[in-house]
């Protein structure tokens, strides 16, 4: 499920992605799409920023796991459709065993529609994680 149209930038601690809200969107309703679907805006967006850190180093992307949120704040209830949503996230904290906290807030013009505090987990080794899936 890819959700972000586009990552615009992405540097050791930041990156910006842009989402178009469109009638035919997953999670559309008549009138837009809930806010909520904005948690998974920001892990898609932590993922590519950590997918642009994965190319930069010379190695593959690794598989990463959403672990949760912390005081996600919604402004509104729903995007709306034919906006262009701005998805910024900045790393707080990337540990060495693959845990990481993100602070997360997304734009519409400029104007803050939501933010939260998103933890994922990045093992070295997803399948052993997984339980040997692969």
């Amino acid at each position: 499920m890819l959700l972000i149209h586009r990552l615009l930038s992405a540097d050791d601690e930041t990156a910006l992605a842009e989402v178009d809200v469109r009638p035919d969107s997953l999670f559309a309703q008549p009138e837009g799409v809930p806010a909520w679907v904005g948690l998974e805006y920001m892990a898609q967006a932590v993922a590519a920023w950590a997918g642009a850190r994965a190319q930069r180093a010379g190695r593959k992307p690794r598989l990463g796991f959403l672990l949760g949120t912390r005081r996600f704040e919604v402004k509104t209830p729903l995007f709306a459709h034919g906006s262009t949503l701005q998805v910024h996230v900045r790393c707080e904290l990337m540990a060495d065993n693959g845990l990481g906290q993100f602070d997360c807030q997304i734009h519409e013009s400029g104007r803050l529609l939501c933010q939260a505090k998103v933890s994922v987990f990045e093992p070295e080794d997803a399948g052993e994680v997984l339980g040997g899936a692969r």
